[in-house]
C-alpha cells in the first residue's frame, strides 16, 4: 500500500512499484528510532530517496544531509517564471549544495523539483544585488563567495578547464535571454559551457547540471556509500 500522500514525508502519488512496503511484523516490530517516522513504518515508503534513508522522516534526512553538505550554492535568476528551477533544485538536491538561491520572483513551478525542495534549502533574494550582498560575507568565517555566472556571452570564458572554487556561487540567468547585464556585470566571471551544434544556448536546468557536475568532479570526492 503506498503511502498517503498527505502522510508525513510522503510523495504525491507515487508508483507501487517504488520504495518499500510497510514495515514487516507490524507495529510489534517497529524499530526504537527516533529518525523513523510512523506514518512510513505503517503505510510503507514510496519516496524517491536512497534506501539509507527508508522510513525516515524529512526532517531526520535534512538532518543528516546538513552534516556533509558542500560549500557550493546554486542561483538562478526568475524575472519570467523560469520553468527550469524544479530542474536545478533536483540535480541541487542529488550533488547536496549548501543552497539554492531563486533571484527575483518569489514564487517558483515546484513540478520539475519532484519534492526534492523539502531537502534542500532554497533562499529567495528580490535581486541580483542583494544576492551579491548575501554572497558577500557567505563563506567560512563571514568570507566572501565568488559568484560565478553560466552563459555565452562575449567575453565569458570556457568552464572546461576552468578552476572552480571549492566554496562558490554558480548563477544562471533565464532560459530564453541568459544572465542580465546586473548579473553579467557582478559575476566574478563568466563561464560558456562548449558547444558544438546549431543551437545558441543549452537549456538552463541542462547547463546547470553540467556545472555542478564540474564542481564534483574536482571538488566532491566519492559518494556516501
Amino acid at each position: 500500500m503506498p503511502a498517503a500522500p498527505d502522510a508525513p514525508g510522503g510523495d504525491a502519488d507515487p508508483p507501487a512499484s517504488v520504495g518499500v512496503g510497510p514495515w514487516p511484523g507490524g507495529r510489534a516490530a517497529w524499530p526504537d528510532d527516533p529518525r523513523l517516522d510512523p506514518g512510513l513504518l505503517e503505510h510503507g515508503d514510496r519516496r524517491n530517496v536512497v534506501d539509507r534513508y527508508r522510513y525516515w522522516t524529512v526532517e531526520a534526512v535534512v538532518a543528516d544531509l546538513d552534516r556533509r553538505r558542500h560549500p557550493l550554492h546554486v542561483a538562478i535568476e526568475n524575472w519570467q517564471h523560469d520553468l527550469n528551477i524544479g530542474s536545478v533544485v533536483r540535480t541541487a538536491n542529488a550533488v547536496n549544495v549548501a543552497g539554492v538561491h531563486v533571484v527575483g520572483r518569489r514564487r517558483w513551478n515546484r513540478r520539475g523539483a519532484m519534492v526534492t525542495d523539502r531537502y534542500v534549502h532554497v533562499h529567495h533574494h528580490a535581486s541580483v544585488p542583494d544576492l551579491l550582498a548575501w554572497a558577500a560575507g557567505a563563506g567560512e568565517g563571514g568570507a566572501r563567495l565568488p559568484v560565478l555566472g553560466l552563459d555565452n556571452v562575449p567575453g565569458s570564458v570556457p568552464l572546461e578547464g576552468y578552476a572552480l572554487p571549492r566554496a562558490c556561487v554558480l548563477l544562471l540567468g533565464q532560459e530564453s535571454v541568459g544572465l542580465s547585464p546586473e548579473a553579467v556585470a557582478g559575476a566574478d566571471a563568466v563561464l560558456r559551457i562548449a558547444q558544438y551544434g546549431s543551437t545558441r544556448s543549452l537549456n538552463a536546468g541542462a547547463a546547470a547540471a553540467i556545472a555542478m557536475h564540474a564542481w564534483v568532479v574536482r571538488h566532491a570526492g566519492p559518494p556516501p556509500s
